[in-house]
């Protein structure tokens, strides 16, 4: 009986072989890996690699002294709950300052809504042209009343002064070009 083996599992089976040999030959071939080694620290045990620890006496009246008894605990292992937050610091207000009053007077009137675009010089004097922004148009020399409510006090090159008509809310208007 012959037995026959293909060559890609010949070459497996070999690898296999060699690994097996170098893992169990690696603790001969490399000491510093070698679990059992003695090392220079006599505290260190040669089996297991764990420091050994001397006993040491414990002077139990000393401690007794300087702490007294155990306080009990306020944590209870059992329940899991988040720490209660700190109480809140309680803090003077700040003192209100009080500001004098200021008397302000009466409010000022609303701007007056006319647009100056124009002048017109007819006889030596001059007339300016308005708009109110709803379609109508105004003109009027120095002097004059424009929408019943707005008196013209100057025309300048570019600008009007126009107040109402009891002198109040003085305002000076330049000409938009429009």
């Amino acid at each position: 009986m012959k037995l026959t083996m293909s060559r890609p599992i010949v070459y497996v089976a070999a690898a296999a072989a060699l690994v097996a040999l170098l893992v169990i030959a690696r603790p001969v071939l490399n000491p510093s890996t070698n679990p059992l080694q003695r090392t220079s620290n006599p505290s260190v045990v040669a089996t297991g690699g764990a420091p050994a620890v001397a006993v040491v006496d414990l002077d139990l009246d000393r401690l007794r002294a300087d702490g007294g008894e155990l306080q009990a605990s306020t944590r209870d292992p059992f329940r899991f709950r988040p720490k209660p937050p700190p109480a809140p610091r309680v803090q003077a207000a700040p003192p209100v300052a009080i500001a004098p009053q200021v008397e302000t007077g009466p409010p000022p009137p609303p701007p007056i809504p006319l647009k100056y675009f124009g002048v017109i010089t007819l006889r030596g004097q001059r007339v300016a042209a308005f708009a109110d922004g709803r379609g109508n148009t105004f003109n009027g020399k120095e002097g004059d009343i424009l929408e019943g409510r707005y008196r013209l006090l100057r025309i300048g090159a570019d600008w009007v002064e126009v107040a109402y008509l009891d002198g109040r809310g003085l305002q000076t208007i330049r000409m938009t070009g429009q």
